[in-house]
């Protein structure tokens, strides 16, 4: 009990800790909407870093309640929101003489009215916050550095392979122990608080080597391109980073050589071999949210070995069997790479599994094709959006005379037209898809598990 002095009472112990900052103040999740309280420093739900709380938010005003405010925001969503019926799929086009009205309209940032009441209530990300991580560099290390994981092992830096707007990658060796093998390995490097401990949260919780070996069993699949993780940790106070067994190349790098396009063999393969993963990533409740050319690996050695790496942006979309609503506007907008990402994360929606499909198809259409319909737009987030949209509804009203599209093979207008029709918590039939995209291997009497069909120099 707390004596007032200005009455000479005692106040009940509940109101004691509701005047302490620090005792049971229940805030939320800036990645995925879940309460969490003030003395948290990782959502135990999703795993990422919590920003710190603000002076301003550990004061309690006596009126309105949380529970009247999330009353009211969730009042504002609901009008704010429209959430398509189960197997209808509305699009609407804007107006051709309003196009550029809606380009203008369009914000960098979702008003607060649009966004969830978890979100409605942050004026501005902390300083910790992954919407500021997403701008912030890093600066590379030099050659021959030397960085010691948790374990203990040691790692030098052999040399700069690429660097993207989040992370580093890096050829590196192992450079302790009694006999030190000149085996390769790839190293990734970013900032201590940016998008890599996302990564890393996410392979120690669902890519467990065990885990990926029971499901390969259960699924009588042969490969699955999970990357394997065996070593990471802090680097002085600015960096951290992760050890990979060798990626090989990414399959950018293979189409900066000189291949600007694939072949259909190439491509179908590619993609049979991706829908395995997005499903053992999807049954682990992870998607990915950033399926591009840059984070899948081919081994030069062996072109049967593909991997996809790059889960800077993983979001556990089903948190124990429950899956996330679609709130556009929870999440920051045009989160991961322009021209491959979703309407979902174009509009600040959480990625789900149809996000992870969609991304996919638009990196079968480049691959094929050599372009996008929004290639030469990409400085603006809106215009790119906006020409997904068209692309997206005529896709599903027109599949053969297909909005800004070449013509593609009958299998990938298939795909599309199935993974454009998805709602947004709908599981995908992954067998059907797989399907769709093998028979044309089948006719070529080859298969999406041997090897690649690509001219990898090492």
């Amino acid at each position: 009990m707390k004596r007032d002095y200005r009455r000479g009472l005692r106040t009940p112990l509940r109101a004691e800790r509701m005047a302490s900052p620090s005792a049971g103040i229940v805030s939320f999740c800036p990645q995925c909407g879940k309460k969490v309280e003030a003395t948290f420093i990782f959502c135990p739900s999703c795993g990422s870093r919590l920003p710190p709380q603000e002076a301003e938010a550990m004061q309690i005003s006596p009126t309105p309640s949380v529970q009247e405010l999330n009353q009211k925001g969730l009042d504002q969503l609901s009008v704010a929101v429209r959430y398509p019926a189960k197997k209808k799929v509305e699009i609407h086009l804007p107006d051709k003489a309003k196009a550029s009205t809606s380009v203008k309209q369009c914000p960098a940032q979702i008003s607060a009215t649009s966004r969830s009441p978890k979100e409605a209530t942050k004026a501005k990300p902390s300083p910790h916050s992954p919407r500021k991580n997403k701008i912030a560099s890093v600066t590379p290390l030099p050659e021959g550095e030397i960085l010691t994981d948790l374990n203990d092992k040691q790692w030098k830096l052999v040399k700069l392979l690429s660097q993207s707007d989040f992370v580093l990658m890096y050829e590196a060796e192992l450079a302790s122990g009694a006999c030190r093998q000149k085996q390769k390995f790839s190293l990734k490097l970013d900032t201590k608080d940016g998008r890599l401990f996302n990564e890393q949260n996410f392979l120690q919780r669902a890519a467990k080597k065990v885990t990926v070996e029971k499901w390969k069993k259960q699924h009588m699949v042969p490969l699955l391109g999970i990357p394997s993780c065996i070593g990471f940790g802090l680097h002085g106070s600015n960096y951290r980073f992760l050890v990979f067994s060798d990626l090989g190349r990414s399959l950018q790098s293979v189409l900066d050589d000189g291949a600007s396009k694939l072949t259909e063999k190439a491509a179908f393969q590619i993609a049979v071999r991706l829908l395995d993963v997005l499903e053992f990533l999807h049954e682990n409740e992870y998607s990915h949210g950033d399926i591009t050319a840059e984070n899948i690996y081919v081994n030069p050695r062996d072109l049967t070995e593909l991997t996809l790496a790059g889960y800077c942006f993983a979001f556990r979309y089903c948190p124990r069997g429950n899956h996330v609503p679609q709130r556009e506007g929870s999440r920051t907008p045009h989160e991961g790479t322009l021209e491959f990402i979703s309407l979902d994360s174009h509009k600040g929606a959480a990625p789900s599994r149809r996000s992870d499909l969609e991304s996919l198809g638009y990196c079968l259409v480049k691959w094929l094709c050599g372009f996008l319909p929004w290639s030469e737009e990409l400085s603006n987030p809106c215009v790119v959006m906006e020409k997904k949209e068209r692309c997206k509804a005529d896709m599903i009203k027109h599949p053969k005379l297909s909005y800004g599209w070449r013509a593609i093979p009958d299998a990938l207008q298939c795909y599309l037209l199935q993974v454009m029709s998805l709602d947004y918590e709908e599981r995908p039939d992954y067998e059907e898809l797989r399907m769709l995209l093998k028979k044309p291997l089948e006719l070529m009497r080859t298969s999406a598990y041997d090897s690649v069909d690509l001219k990898v120099v090492p």
